[in-house]
């Protein structure tokens, strides 16, 4: 196995990789060695699917505020956020945007020149700021433009798959990677380690995420022995595109759009009377299904019933100057144009407010490790995230980690060599290419994503999330004996497919066990056998951490530092 040394190696090259590794080349002033290693080309993150927008407060002269901000992030997480880091979320934010518009990103602006922000669900006040409905793309290809000024220090490791993070004597102290185009084992050492990974959202079928979401950084975390947190906490878009899942943007509706029912009716006047169609997304994901279930929505493609976004009041110059790629989307997947007809949508899987526990700083419990954007768990999205606080959070958290790491990177010496660790990782490999089981691993992936549609979808029971644990587990043991095809090392993607399915598999373990676990309802999770909120017993996040017999569950108490929980109808 090859070794190769860099100071400070950063995992996953999306928004919030890509920040982190532009933050640490300017703290370190050119002196710092970084590694920024991928599974994928750099332009293909998932970030870049991103539409809508990035909120921060721009307007305080027009009545937007830090306080009001703080607010509606906190009344939107059903009061499970860590209110200290959500009050330095907002303070701070606003810096992403103008350091982005200095770095040329072309921001969409208003008549008189200033950057233009928009309406989104559960805030209230207009703060996303958004290039058009292209914005993940546009913050990404501006990121890495300005990256490439820095090619003498940052290191790029494309099509480079990681498959095991080391910690030795209670320190980082290497990564397992699959070079895939030559086709060779290697150990990547440094002095610390960002994991900036994305989340888990393929565990489900009905999904938005692109296929490469796989929970790949919180499993390897996760095995390493740091505690994810909050995982049982997934939020459903209300506004998935029928049958694909595609994400049809909330500036959709914070252009103007409306949700109507098989009668023509905007019903989310009984579920959230004032914010209509800009409620929280948890609140409009369960009102959707609760109109479906009542038998109020309409047959569509691949036997999924849906809901209509409508958006032909918005007129043809407004869509095609707002929301061009909706439309394009529109055409091109199901033949249908906006201008003309509503859209068929429906709640899809779309983001995990868990993730790998840190502290404010986007530490973990490894003081060499720290981790950002949706691969982390701050928290500051709590139960349920508002829309365009996530390419924030990467952001923001990017460039906290990529500052910090680089301090610690100025400072300390690189951990001793994971000798022992990386040779039983090369040899968990090899017998896994080797192996000649009777499994195929596609076939539990797709049983894994059926699991969890049925089981931890909008509304969950006790009854069904039971099951789906078991069947989790049952996946788990029949993955032992799996087998692979192509024996090669080079772009074997059957193998990679097969690590990843595991990956997959450790995530959805967690993430059902922490919500069978939690006996109430809250923000994303909302039982049917426990339909209230406590904040007596469940003011508090979970924390798994792994043992031989699965995740074991702990418990600590959300920071309450400025607004006690109070009920929430919208």
């Amino acid at each position: 196995m090859e070794t190769i040394t860099h100071d400070l190696i950063i995992l996953g090259s999306g928004l919030a990789g890509l920040r982190a590794a532009l933050e640490a080349a300017k703290v370190s002033g050119g002196q710092l060695d970084i590694a920024l290693v991928s599974k994928l080309q750099l332009m293909r993150a998932h970030s870049v699917a991103a539409e809508g927008g990035t909120g921060a407060v721009l307007r305080t002269d027009e009545g937007d505020s830090f306080e009001l901000h703080a607010w509606d992030t906190v009344k939107g997480s059903d009061f499970l956020a860590d209110q200290d880091a959500v009050d330095f979320f907002v303070r701070e934010m606003p810096k992403e945007i103008l350091q982005l518009d200095r770095w040329g990103l072309p921001w969409s602006r208003r008549p008189d020149g200033r950057i233009a922000q928009r309406p989104f669900g559960g805030h209230s006040y207009p703060r996303a700021v958004f290039a058009a409905d292209k914005t993940g793309f546009q913050e990404m290809q501006t990121l890495y433009d300005t990256l490439l000024k820095h090619t003498q220090q940052v290191h790029r490791y494309d099509e480079v798959f990681a498959t095991a993070i080391l910690i030795e004597h209670g320190l980082f102290a290497g990564l397992i990677v699959i070079d895939m185009i030559h086709g060779r084992l290697v150990l990547i050492r440094g002095k610390a380690l960002i994991v900036a990974t994305g989340g888990a959202g393929q565990i489900f079928g009905f999904t938005t995420y692109s296929e490469t979401v796989t929970g790949d950084g919180l499993a390897m975390a996760y095995r390493a022995g740091l505690p994810l947190k909050d995982m049982e906490f997934v939020q459903f878009h209300p506004t998935g595109l029928v049958p694909s899942g595609i994400l049809m943007t909330e500036a959709c509706r914070g252009e103007g759009g409306y949700l109507t029912n098989s009668a023509g009716e905007r019903f989310m006047d009984k579920y959230a009377a004032k914010m209509m169609e800009l409620a929280p997304r948890d609140i409009i994901a369960r009102a959707e299904m609760t109109e479906i279930l009542a038998g109020r929505g309409l047959p569509g493609a691949e036997g999924m019933e849906y809901i209509n976004l409508d958006l032909r009041h918005l007129g043809a110059a407004k869509i095609n100057e707002r929301l061009p790629l909706i439309r394009e989307v529109c055409i091109k997947h199901i033949g249908l144009d906006p201008i003309e007809k509503p859209i068929p949508i429906r709640p899809v899987a779309h983001y995990s407010m868990g993730g790998i526990h840190t502290d404010i700083r986007g530490r973990t419990p490894v003081e060499n490790v720290w981790a950002a954007g949706e691969a982390a768990c701050v928290s500051i999205h709590g139960a349920n995230r508002l829309g365009t606080n996530s390419t924030a959070e990467c952001l923001l958290w990017g460039r906290v980690t990529g500052e910090d790491a680089a301090r610690y990177c100025a400072k300390a010496a690189i951990a001793d060599a994971p000798t022992a660790a990386a040779r039983a990782e090369e040899q968990r490999l090899t017998e896994l290419m080797s192996k000649s089981g009777t499994e195929n691993h596609a076939h539990l992936r797709a049983e894994l994503r059926q699991t969890m549609d049925a089981s931890m979808g909008v509304y969950r029971t006790g009854a069904a999330m039971q099951s789906g644990l078991e069947k989790i587990r049952e996946l788990k043991q029949r993955y032992r004996n799996i087998h692979l095809v192509d024996k090669s090392w080079v772009y074997n993607t059957d193998l990679i497919h097969a690590l990843e399915t595991g990956f997959m598999l450790d995530a959805a373990e967690v993430a059902t066990a922490g919500a069978l676990a939690r006996e109430e309802s809250r923000g994303g999770h909302a039982r049917r056998d426990f339909i209230q909120r406590d904040d007596v017993k469940w003011l508090k996040h979970t924390l798994a951490t792994i043992t031989p017999d699965g995740p074991r569950l702990e418990h600590s108490p959300a920071a309450i530092t400025m607004w006690p929980p109070v009920g929430r109808k919208d």
